[in-house]
């Protein structure tokens, strides 16, 4: 089998490493057991999220041993990396029912049965910590003038900085110290983003234990019009069914740019490169084949074979006019709503396009609402019974968010 370390090279996900040929000899000789932390922040893991995973799932096919570490306590303070601003404090209600939330997502991707990988929580050993124990411990091996540097917290300096935000590294740095003296974890494994946070428990451990522990950082991803991959206008791409539904989720992927089709397809499945290679290089309309597989694929692996052959049909349909449109997402109502009739700025917002009126006019204005494929021009339109075919309509925002109303 080939070392975990080539093949998480090869497809494209690392960044930044620790003694580089050190931890790949590791990897070749050694179940080595890591780490990848998840602030609970949301009620759902997101696409972004889903790199991570993937990575946590080469690395226990590989024979090695994952812990998945949620945020209980560090997310009580948030990151401040990549913030312009302190993040919004969450109760410890809504910490622990998010916490939850993640727990059930990841067990459906990482095999935690007979020790093979292993589920914590650094509340349990955060929020009881003595403060004073825990400075002269950790605290005194930390410089202030060195963290003062990182971009994390340098770019925060003309907005305001708190120490409360500042401790966060401190924490996140005893996590890898804590998980390392209770199960041998000798690597932590994150996002670029990260890099200065993952470094400082490296160093800890290094310092505290005198082991040789390592990091390794993967790339964030954008797509090539410069977004974070798992974001829309809309809003973000979740893993949760209820807050993205299947199909939106095969859609996104469905639409993706010819440019990152290849990435996608490397970063996000299994393909073997070679395959990953022959799709990414198609040209023309056979690209959308690539992208086909893309959202199948990855759709298969986050909701099941079940809703991604429905999401499939349903997407097909869009393109065939044909009837197979299970799928996408819709919005019931009584009959009786359009007898007299609603208005067209009302109905995308009863339906969730638009968050108000203004919103909904901005996009009539600017041709970004059709429905059944004839675009909306006026803003004071009026839906009634006689818009329905079949008792269906379908409405489209922008090119790619689709809606279909029923009435019964």
């Amino acid at each position: 089998m080939a070392n975990v370390f080539d093949v998480l090279h090869k497809r494209g996900y690392i960044d930044q490493v620790t003694y580089e040929e050190e931890l790949k000899e590791l990897l070749d000789k050694e179940s080595v057991t890591f780490y990848v932390g998840f602030d609970a922040t949301a009620d759902s893991l997101t696409l972004g999220h889903f790199i991570q995973i993937m990575v946590m799932m080469h690395m226990q096919r590989a024979g090695h041993r994952p812990i998945a570490l949620l945020g209980g306590g560090t997310t009580m303070v948030g990151d401040p990396s990549g913030r312009t601003d302190m993040r919004k404090m969450l109760t410890k209600e809504m910490i622990d029912h998010n916490a939850s939330k993640f727990k059930e997502q990841l067990s459906r991707f990482i095999d935690f049965d007979d020790d093979k990988a292993i589920l914590v929580n650094n509340a349990d050993w955060l929020l009881d910590l003595n403060f004073l124990d825990f400075m002269r411990e950790v605290g005194v091996h930390f410089s202030v003038n060195r963290m003062l540097t990182f971009d994390c917290y340098k770019n925060r300096l003309e907005q305001g900085l708190t120490f409360f935000e500042f401790s966060y590294m401190l924490m996140q740095s005893y996590d890898y110290l804590k998980l390392y003296r209770d199960y041998n974890c000798r690597l932590q494994v994150g996002g670029s983003d990260q890099w200065s946070n993952i470094l400082g428990g490296y160093e800890l451990v290094r310092k505290l234990e005198g082991d040789k522990v390592y990091a390794m950082t993967f790339k964030l991803l954008s797509t090539a019009a410069g977004i974070k991959m798992g974001k829309t206008a809309a809003g973000t791409i979740w893993l949760d069914p209820e807050k993205t539904s299947p199909y939106e989720f095969y859609q996104y992927l469905r639409n993706s740019d010819d440019r990152d089709v290849e990435k996608f397809l490397s970063l996000l499945t299994f393909l073997p490169m070679d395959e990953v290679k022959r799709l990414g290089s198609l040209e023309g309309a056979e690209i959308n084949k690539a992208k086909e597989i893309l959202a199948f694929e990855v759709t298969k692996m986050v909701h099941g074979e079940e809703e991604a052959i429905k999401a499939q049909k349903a997407s097909k349909a869009l393109f065939t006019g044909s009837e197979e449109d299970g799928s996408i997402p819709f919005t019931e109502f009584n009959r009786n709503v359009f007898e007299k009739g609603i208005g067209m700025l009302d109905l995308l917002k009863n339906v969730g396009l638009t968050k108000s009126n203004s919103e909904g006019r901005r996009l009539i204005e600017q041709g970004g609402i059709s429905i059944d494929d004839v675009k909306v021009e006026d803003i004071d339109k009026i839906i009634t019974l006689d818009n329905f075919k079949d008792d269906k309509i379908l409405v489209r925002k922008g090119k790619k968010v689709y809606h279909q109303i029923r009435i019964k």
